[in-house]
């Protein structure tokens, strides 16, 4: 099966378990990683790629933070699985910069450079020359010195064979999101559309905006690198774990990042998911059911108390972001959506706010 079913009494299944191994190992390690990626990404010699590197790491550090909360299942494992964790999201957070900041608005460019993504999770592949399309071309190797730190880290898991071709999916749909959405304009949502159709059996029940969220979610992988890490894994393992985590788990991750970035994406012309809806109540009420869908989803996993833990630390992350206060929309929504929160989702806000405000 899968690590978690070895190694239950290894996994924290209670939240001041897994917040002492976060604090105690978790952040730690991830600064000391960040640290060193910044050093690389402070001598990128294109001042435009060192600008959108550099602040990829500055405005996202708390993806690689919650992404590395998988390493605190198997503490045995976290010299490979943060280094893995923090160059796979540093990648994604980069070249969502580069996109959204982007100097072109070419769907070539923009899939050639998510090409590292691919690279990143099938070691063996010849590497793409990732800016052949576009005008700033020299990053000294930063892009490809974090797909390589990747490749190096997945060699270390012996369960890899089996969780791979789970992983190409999941990236290759991921992918195709950052394609679209960062096109022209009045060009985004017919593709969006199209692309959806492409998957309408994928689940049917969602709206596309919602299936398109699901896709832009890393937490999947994530959770992928962490179930490669036993050598016993076979497809049927890795199958459950995908089915588990999308598209509820990994589209409630990125609706709620949507619903509070609305005024920010607004003043930038980017788009957003959460728009999509005709009010307040219609948001609530489609956030509402993917969380409890989530929750139903992660049931069939071992251990299935650290996903829900996940699963309210999400809510508890997002919600307590401090954007949540300046808009008053968001802030209503918010506010319903934490009512009547479980114990468990309180400790997680509260840490979360320390976090932010002292680590």
């Amino acid at each position: 099966m899968i690590e978690l079913n070895k190694s239950r009494h290894q996994v924290p299944s209670d939240p001041l378990r897994l917040m002492s191994r976060v604090y105690k190992f978790i952040l730690p390690t991830v600064k000391t990683e960040l640290s060193r990626i910044r050093q690389l990404a402070s001598i990128i010699p294109d001042p435009e790629l060192r600008k959108q590197a550099l602040a990829s790491i500055q405005t996202k550090e708390f993806h690689c933070q919650g992404g590395s909360v998988y390493a605190a299942a198997n503490l045995s494992q976290r010299h490979v699985l943060i280094p893995l964790i923090v160059a796979f999201q540093t990648i994604s957070d980069y070249l969502d910069n580069l996109c959204d900041r982007s100097t072109s608005m070419d769907a070539d460019d923009f899939r050639l450079i998510h090409q590292s993504m691919l690279d990143a999770v099938i070691p063996d592949r010849e590497p793409a020359d990732y800016y052949a399309l576009r005008t700033e071309k020299e990053d000294g190797g930063y892009l490809l010195g974090l797909v390589n730190q990747c490749r190096m880290c997945i060699r270390a898991l012996p369960g890899y064979s089996a969780a791979q071709p789970y992983l190409v999916d999941l990236v290759g749909l991921y992918i195709d999101l950052q394609v679209y959405k960062h096109i022209k304009p009045e060009l985004r949502e017919p593709a969006l559309l199209a692309w959806r159709q492409k998957h309408q059996a994928r689940a049917p029940h969602l709206h596309w905006n919602e299936f398109a969220a699901a896709t832009g979610s890393t937490l999947g992988m994530f959770m992928l690198f962490l179930s490669a890490c036993d050598p016993d894994l076979d497809d049927a393992g890795a199958s459950m774990v995908h089915q588990a985590y999308f598209p509820h788990v990994c589209g409630l991750h990125i609706m709620l990042d949507y619903l509070i970035d609305q005024a920010e994406d607004r003043l930038g012309g980017d788009l957003n998911f959460c728009s999509y809806y005709e009010n307040d109540s219609e948001t609530l009420t489609r956030i509402e059911m993917i969380a409890a869908s989530a929750r139903q989803d992660i049931k069939v996993l071992p251990v299935s108390s650290f996903h829900r833990m996940i699963i309210e630390g999400l809510l508890a992350l997002y919600l307590s972001d401090p954007k949540v206060g300046q808009h008053m929309e968001i802030k209503e929504v918010s506010r319903r959506l934490m009512r009547r929160s479980p114990l468990t989702r309180l400790f997680f806000w509260a840490n979360s706010r320390w976090i932010r405000k002292f680590l």
